[in-house]
């Protein structure tokens, strides 16, 4: 229950547009046909009210990759990269990777609702820092931010002259009624030209081994720094990648939509059976696939380890900058997940029941 990725079967266009493209037989380098990006940007200007211009989009093997060379085009050798975990994995990596200086403010947390620390970045931002690293929708703990957080965020950014690289790769997977996925770049067009933005089909219609991934980048000098630093080192996206992005886009809209309905319903099973385990507890998911549970009041000396032993494989906090916490991927069927909460609530129930009984046994004198 670890990995990011569905346990669904891809929309049958992109299974029918790759079936096709095999048959064809000949697999040499490719180039994205010219609707692509079209789709591209008419997939941001329906769903998300971002009107981006074609020639912004760059072609990235993975997110991943566009995170890496995001650090390595931005700031000089020892220059801070500033994010806030817990946080994805990578984005922890990233800036030491680059010859760059982690800097972090953690999210803060309430008990109900994860939120920036907004006057904590203030004050982070502006100690050598030359990019921010956001991640929206958050991975992991399933925030969307308002709005009115971004723009805080985009004004401490700006007035700090930090760009920003925005990771948000699972943009079309709100699950909460009344949250909206808010573009960083679409907040302002003083804020599109410091801001690179990550985007994937990956995430919204399961298809992340295919590799295809993509930056978008308005201003065009930032747009040929971030293409200098892939040069020699990045590959370009296979041609089953763009087979399948474009027949996403064109038809798997329904199917997306069938989708989230059944995540939202996952979701539901997900907190109400964390809310009943003894020692654990979730912040709602507005968006992604993936529960953030807080085991800290559960005494486990390694929830990730303790789990694992009852036939339950989650990710560990301690790699997203948390200990303490567990990852559960809920985008599977609900036959997968039903089992996997039940071996949850039984290990936990066990647990507890054999701590209660060596606290009854008599202490030795």
């Amino acid at each position: 229950m670890w990995v990011a990725d569905m346990d669904f079967v891809s929309p049958p266009a992109a299974i029918d547009a790759l079936r096709q493209r095999v048959v064809h037989g000949i697999f040499g380098y490719a180039e994205p046909a010219p609707q692509l990006k079209e789709r591209v940007a008419e997939h941001l200007q329906q769903r998300h009210h971002w009107v981006i211009s074609p020639e912004w989009i760059v072609w990235l093997p993975g997110l991943v990759t566009g995170l890496n060379v995001a650090c390595r085009s931005v700031g000089r050798p020892g220059a801070g990269i500033l994010t806030t975990p817990p946080i994805y994995p990578p984005f922890l990596t990233a800036p030491r990777l680059a010859g760059k200086r982690l800097q972090t403010c953690p999210l803060s947390y309430c008990g109900t609702r994860w939120e920036l620390d907004l006057d904590g970045l203030k004050r982070a931002a502006v100690d050598g820092n030359a990019l921010f690293l956001l991640c929206n929708p958050h991975n992991p703990t399933g925030r969307v931010f308002t709005r009115k957080e971004l723009e805080t965020l985009a004004d401490i950014c700006l007035q700090s002259n930090l760009v920003i690289c925005s990771d948000e790769i699972h943009c079309d997977l709100i699950l909460e009624p009344g949250c909206r996925h808010v573009p960083m770049a679409a907040l302002s067009p003083e804020v599109a030209r410091q801001t690179i933005t990550l985007m994937a089909p990956s995430k919204t219609f399961n298809l992340p081994g295919l590799g295809c991934a993509y930056a978008v980048i308005p201003d065009p000098r930032l747009r040929r720094r971030f293409k200098r630093a892939m040069a020699g080192i990045v590959p370009h996206v296979n041609l089953f990648g763009y087979v399948a992005a474009q027949a996403a886009y064109e038809h798997a809209i329904p199917w997306l939509e069938a989708l989230l309905n059944y995540l939202r319903d996952n979701r539901q099973l997900v907190y109400q059976a964390v809310q009943q385990m003894k020692g654990l507890s979730m912040a709602p998911v507005e968006a992604t696939y993936l529960a953030w549970i807080d085991a800290r009041q559960s005494r486990f000396e390694d929830p990730a380890d303790f789990f694992e032993r009852n036939g339950v494989g989650l990710s560990d906090g301690v790699h997203f900058g948390a200990p303490g916490f567990l990852r559960l991927n809920f985008g599977c069927p609900r036959s997968l997940l039903t089992k996997a909460l039940a071996r949850m609530a039984q290990a936990v129930q066990t647990w507890a029941m054999d701590k209660d009984d060596l606290r009854d046994q008599p202490k030795p004198c």
